[in-house]
């Protein structure tokens, strides 16, 4: 007598290995390539309206319209990091922290202290930012290698020192 080790194998008729499963779903069927075409017949314009749009969207591209009073961008130096899920921002304008849908501000005068601190083993970076509210914001940026980390430091100290007046 012979033993089965499991149900019977059946082919698998799902969706996602045969398309023909979806029900209302037929195949579209190619001419043959023998067959000839009348040079009298009509050409279908096969291009939708979808891409046809988008391709005048493409030559008209739009500028954003920037205010007349809107300040311009500092020349001083900037400090950014980010990763997959965080990003860090310090400019003339303050700090600007993000970690996933979550986002905070701190203009310089909001600003109590800044902190920064690698982490011993590994490739990790965080900054924290204290308010004069004794209330203090950390976020965690992964370095893409650890020597990253260094260049993060330094360009952080440059912004600090160009922006942050720790007598306010």
């Amino acid at each position: 007598m012979e033993q089965s080790n499991g149900p019977i194998q059946q082919p698998l008729r799902a969706a996602s290995a045969d398309p023909g499963f979806i029900p209302g779903l037929t195949a579209v069927a190619a001419p043959p390539e023998d067959a000839a075409v009348p040079e009298d017949a009509p050409v279908e314009d096969t291009v939708s309206d979808e891409v046809a749009v988008s391709e005048e969207v493409a030559e008209d591209p739009v500028t954003e319209d920037v205010p007349e009073d809107a300040p311009a961008p500092a020349d001083g130096p900037v400090f950014e990091a980010a990763d997959r899920r965080g990003r860090i921002v310090a400019d003339a304008e303050g700090v600007r922290l993000s970690y996933d849908e979550e986002a905070c501000e701190f203009r310089w005068d909001e600003i109590a202290a800044v902190e920064s601190e690698k982490g011993r083993f590994g490739k990790k970076f965080t900054v924290t930012v204290h308010t004069p509210d004794r209330r203090w914001y950390p976020i965690e940026i992964v370095a893409p290698d650890r020597g990253r980390i260094a260049g993060w430091e330094a360009e952080l100290d440059a912004v600090l020192d160009a922006y942050f007046d720790e007598a306010s």
